[in-house]
């Protein structure tokens, strides 16, 4: 398997394989995603690409890709779209600036399913973090995948927010080596 950083636009050579990879990851279950969601991943990585600290990740096996993550450094002020403001709002103020600006922040980790279970997912999350500022990463994920939640805690990750248990919500996760994943509320 040969794993590969990017830290510039010469990621959007390997679009094709990115958007499959996505296609393959997200447009099944638990995320059911459309194509839709695939086409707008792809548009947002061709700015992404500048965003300073930009990361990237790829797995390619046979030729083919398998599996890829981005990242980038969160700026301040902290972002308001997407799911950026549950994310503020689980931490608060203080600790989102404290704790997420100026952090590697993990956008995207995929891999084709028959690529799951054979540890790629967590050799490229520890390959896009790996340099991280401080060790200071941090990711968002949905409480919808279990899996999900599931597998960045048995990665070291820490769960530093606490959504409603009705199977709605987002997370926020903080990296193993996350000076403030020891100060993170476990949950009642």
């Amino acid at each position: 398997m040969d794993i590969r950083v990017f830290r510039n636009a010469e990621l959007l050579a390997h679009v094709e394989g990115l958007h499959s990879v996505y296609v393959d990851a997200f447009c099944a279950p638990p995320w059911d995603e459309d194509e839709e969601k695939a086409v707008e991943f792809v548009r947002r990585l061709r700015e992404n690409v500048r965003r300073p600290g930009f990361t990237a990740v790829t797995a390619v096996e046979d030729g083919e890709m398998v599996g890829f993550a981005t990242a980038w450094t969160t700026l301040a002020p902290f972002p308001d779209d997407r799911c950026y403001p549950q994310a503020a709002a689980g931490l608060g103020t203080e600790r989102t600036l404290d704790w997420l600006v100026d952090a590697r922040e993990i956008d995207e980790l995929a891999v084709r399913p028959a690529a799951a279970g054979t540890g790629l997912a967590a050799r490229l999350l520890e390959a896009v973090t790996a340099d991280a500022p401080a060790g200071r990463a941090w990711l968002l994920t949905s409480v919808q995948s279990g899996r999900a939640v599931s597998f960045y805690r048995r990665q070291g990750w820490a769960q530093a927010t606490h959504p409603s248990p009705d199977g709605k919500g987002i997370v926020v996760f903080l990296g193993p080596r996350h000076p403030a994943r020891t100060l993170v509320a476990l949950p009642l």
